[in-house]
């Protein structure tokens, strides 16, 4: 049984890594030779191709730095909001409280569609459209009500004894949130944070939507390596894709074990009144 799992995690493993070990060899100018038999890899690795992004793709390293800066921004602030409005939700003495949590799970099941469009008219009208502001803020309003109902199973599963004992010795609710709430559920919201900020860094059509070239992001400049009004030169858009990836692996590999604390804890109510 064991020898069978572990086949089928690796196999598994391997079709999800298969790509992108595909685009790394294109990367570095290792490609397949279709017209041998049988087919073979042509050309000797080369880093010439990183070289090339900035040929290709002029603004590429600043749209590298605007994605990664929105998106830490985003997520901050998204943690930010999310956190007391889950505690507000967790504590809250009133009917209908549960449906209302899963009505957070529900906007975040929503596609990205219904949020562009209102968001689009929004930053028109406040006058934030095709700017860093505006996508910052839309991506944190888009990802919002996942990180809600997360925080909530997290403070939901909470005794409210300590948060008694603090409120006997005259806290206020921002000395309970930052005292004793918040180091009792860390690890949770040091996960969500670094979840949302995936989520921000690989948000497309937010950001497509919201701007017109003056602000992009890397998911929309590499989008621009596959239009129909340009040559496609797939080492160098794989080698602008593998460097955009760098940001993500770093992150994950240094927090891999903080997102064990992910978890959608829908049951995360408890009985306080």
């Amino acid at each position: 049984m064991r020898a069978a799992r572990t086949i089928a995690i690796a196999a598994v493993t391997g079709a999800f890594l298969l790509p992108l070990a595909w685009t790394g060899l294109a990367a570095i100018g290792v490609l397949p030779d279709d017209s041998m038999r049988p087919p073979s890899w042509t050309g000797p690795p080369t880093l010439d191709h990183i070289a090339d992004i900035g040929v290709a793709e002029p603004t590429f390293w600043q749209e590298l730095a605007t994605s990664t800066l929105a998106a830490i921004l985003a997520a901050c602030l998204t943690v930010a909001v999310a956190f007391p409005a889950a505690f507000a939700l967790a504590r809250s003495r009133y009917r209908g409280r549960r449906t209302v949590t899963q009505g957070f799970l529900v906007l975040a099941s929503l596609p990205v569609m219904a949020y562009a469009i209102p968001l689009a008219d929004l930053s028109r009208r406040v006058h934030l459209i095709d700017t860093f502001a505006g996508i910052t803020l839309a991506e944190a309003a888009v990802t919002a009500p996942l990180a809600v109902f997360v925080l909530h199973g997290a403070v939901g599963q909470l005794p409210t004894e300590w948060e008694e004992v603090a409120v006997i010795d005259g806290a206020g609710l921002f000395r309970i949130l930052g005292r004793v709430v918040l180091p009792l559920i860390a690890p949770t919201v040091a996960a969500t944070l670094v979840v949302m900020f995936v989520l921000d860094w690989n948000m497309l059509l937010v950001p497509l939507v919201l701007t017109s070239g003056e602000v992009k992001t890397v998911p929309v400049a590499l989008s621009d390596f596959f239009t129909f009004e340009r040559e496609l030169d797939w080492p160098t858009a794989a080698a602008a894709l593998m460097v955009s990836l760098a940001p993500l692996a770093m992150l994950v590999g240094v927090f891999h074990r903080v997102l064990e604390s992910f978890a959608l804890q829908g049951r995360g109510d408890r009985d306080i009144g």
